[in-house]
C-alpha cells in the first residue's frame, strides 16, 4: 500500500530504506465510500491525505448555494486544506469522494515528527507546496484571461482521463461555467477538431 507514496517521494527526494520505514510508520490507511466526506466545511482539517485509489473533489459553497470546485484529486495526488491543517482553524472547504477511495493520512503531530526524524521530507513538502502555488497561480490567470473553450481544452489536455470519472456539473464548476455553457464549449471543441 505504500509503494505509490514511496514512488512519489522518489520523484523529489532520495530516501534510505530506514527513512522509508520511518515514513511509513507515520501514515494511517483509511477507506472512504463513494460520496463520503473526507472533510466538511466548519471542521478542522486534521490530516493531510495522499490518495492511493479513487477520485476526490475539494470545493466551496458560495453564498447563493453554488458549488465552486477548486481541485480534484486522483491516485498519487495529495488533497486537504493546508490553511486549516496548519492553523487549526475551521475549514471553508468540503472534500468528498467521487469514487470509493483509499488514502494514506498523516496528522499534524506526525507530520511535524516526520520532519524531525527525516529532514528530507521537509524538502519534499516544500517542493509540493511550491508546485501547488505555481499551479494555483496559473489556474487563476487562466480563469481571468482565457475564454471558456481554452480553459476546457487545457483541462482535457492536463487531465485526459478525468472526464470519464467526474460529472459534467463538476467539470463546469471547476471551469467556472454553467453546465449549459460546458455543452456549448464541447460542441465548439468538436467542430474545431
Amino acid at each position: 500500500m505504500f509503494e505509490l507514496l514511496n514512488a512519489h517521494f522518489k520523484k523529489h527526494i532520495s530516501l534510505s530504506s530506514e527513512e522509508e520505514e520511518i515514513c511509513m510508520t507515520m501514515f494511517r490507511q483509511k477507506k472512504y465510500r463513494k460520496h463520503q466526506y473526507i472533510l466538511q466545511e466548519g471542521e478542522v482539517c486534521r490530516y493531510e491525505i495522499f490518495i492511493l485509489k479513487g477520485c476526490t473533489r475539494s470545493y466551496e459553497i458560495g453564498p447563493n448555494g453554488q458549488e465552486h470546485t477548486l481541485q480534484f484529486g486522483l491516485e498519487g495526488w495529495w488533497i486537504g486544506d493546508l490553511y486549516s491543517f496548519f492553523s487549526g482553524e475551521p475549514s471553508s472547504l468540503n472534500i468528498d469522494c467521487l469514487e470509493a477511495t483509499e488514502v494514506l493520512q498523516i496528522s499534524k503531530n506526525d507530520h511535524e515528527e516526520l520532519y524531525r526524524k527525516v529532514p528530507k521530507i521537509e524538502r519534499y513538502f516544500r517542493i509540493l507546496i511550491q508546485n501547488a502555488y505555481v499551479a494555483a497561480m496559473n489556474r487563476i490567470s487562466s480563469n481571468l484571461s482565457m475564454p471558456a473553450i481554452e480553459r476546457y481544452r487545457e483541462f482535457i489536455e492536463r487531465y485526459p482521463d478525468m472526464e470519464q470519472r467526474i460529472s459534467n456539473n463538476q467539470i463546469a464548476s471547476y471551469l467556472g461555467i454553467t453546465p449549459q455553457s460546458l455543452s456549448r464549449v464541447r460542441s465548439q471543441n468538436q467542430k474545431k477538431k
